[in-house]
């Protein structure tokens, strides 16, 4: 910024550690038991011959990595700013929800076509078996879901993981489905549709937290945030002409920053000082919104004609 113009924080405070960090530990025993019960379907599918089975560990191996993934991004995530990084590592959160997004898309991709091979060529399951294996996925993901059920709403990185234990337990219960349908009639078709099931489970929460992690690469406003209401609640304080190049937008889940230039009256100005004009924006916007980091610039009247070409 130029020279003359005044510029208000409304946290001056370095930023703190990211909403994903108070559920390290919790994220740590959910990749044990996955890790562990990955290993145990991988047995089971292959001694019962249960692609379902085999499909729910497959799921279970991308989980290991993606909350694997979501530890060592948080590890970053937390590290301290520098000059050079004045937001440290947060994003890294992001990233790592992001190749959690592609792996799960990865996963189910290849569920479905393995189910499609089967009905093409069929396979002779073992039901009892894929009973007992089944009941040991779902109750170690039931588990991991209590662990991370809360970090969910509050991290797309944790959300990222959540998800992806979620759709191990919906398929867990598909498996188990599948197992009592093949030792009550026979119907070895019932593995392949539970995998179809699997894979068409796993897409869509996929692409729905893809869409909010590119709304977060992307620097669109944080959610829950109207920018005309923000702009409004703002226009709204006494002395306040304009507000242009308001910008707002979120650095990891948890932490949403807003920046803004507004055109105070001058009298006004010389009447309270900036001191409070910049405490009266804080407190307007930190009353309203939930807004970590805010960045003003004052300005009198007219000065925005001199920055037109510079402030988008």
């Amino acid at each position: 910024m130029g020279a003359g113009h005044d510029h208000g924080h409304a946290h001056a405070a370095p930023v703190s550690g990211t909403a994903a960090a108070a559920y390290r530990g919790r994220l740590r025993i959910a990749l044990c038991i996955t890790l562990t019960v990955m290993v145990v379907e991988i047995v089971g599918g292959v001694l019962a011959d249960s692609l379902a089975l085999i499909a729910d560990a497959a799921h279970m191996a991308t989980d290991a990595v993606g909350l694997g993934m979501a530890l060592l991004a948080i590890h970053f995530a937390n590290l301290p700013a520098s000059a050079n990084r004045t937001f440290g590592y947060a994003r890294a959160e992001i990233l790592a929800a992001l190749a959690n997004c592609l792996l799960l898309l990865g996963v189910g991709g290849y569920v479905l076509y393995e189910a499609i091979q089967r009905f093409i060529t069929p396979a002779g399951t073992e039901g009892g078996l894929t009973v007992v294996f089944g009941l040991i996925g779902l109750v170690a993901n039931m588990i991991s879901l209590t662990l991370l059920v809360r970090g969910q709403r509050e991290s797309l990185n944790v959300r990222g993981a959540f998800l992806e234990v979620a759709a191990d337990a919906l398929g867990s219960v598909a498996v188990l489905i599948s197992a009592v349908v093949i030792l009550t009639t026979g119907w070895q078709a019932a593995d392949p549709v539970a995998s179809l099931v699997i894979g068409l489970m796993i897409v869509p929460r996929t692409l729905k937290l893809l869409r909010e992690t590119l709304d977060v690469l992307l620097e669109s406003a944080p959610k829950g945030v109207d920018m005309a209401e923000v702009r409004a609640h703002m226009l709204a304080l006494d002395g306040v002409e304009d507000v242009h190049d308001l910008h707002a937008w979120t650095i990891t889940s948890g932490l949403p920053v807003l920046s803004a230039h507004v055109v105070v009256r001058s009298d006004v100005l010389n009447a309270i000082g900036h001191e409070k004009m910049l405490h009266e924006l804080q407190g307007c916007l930190g009353h309203h919104f939930d807004v970590e980091h805010c960045t003003f610039q004052l300005e009198p009247s007219g000065h925005a004609e001199h920055e037109a070409r510079l402030c988008y």
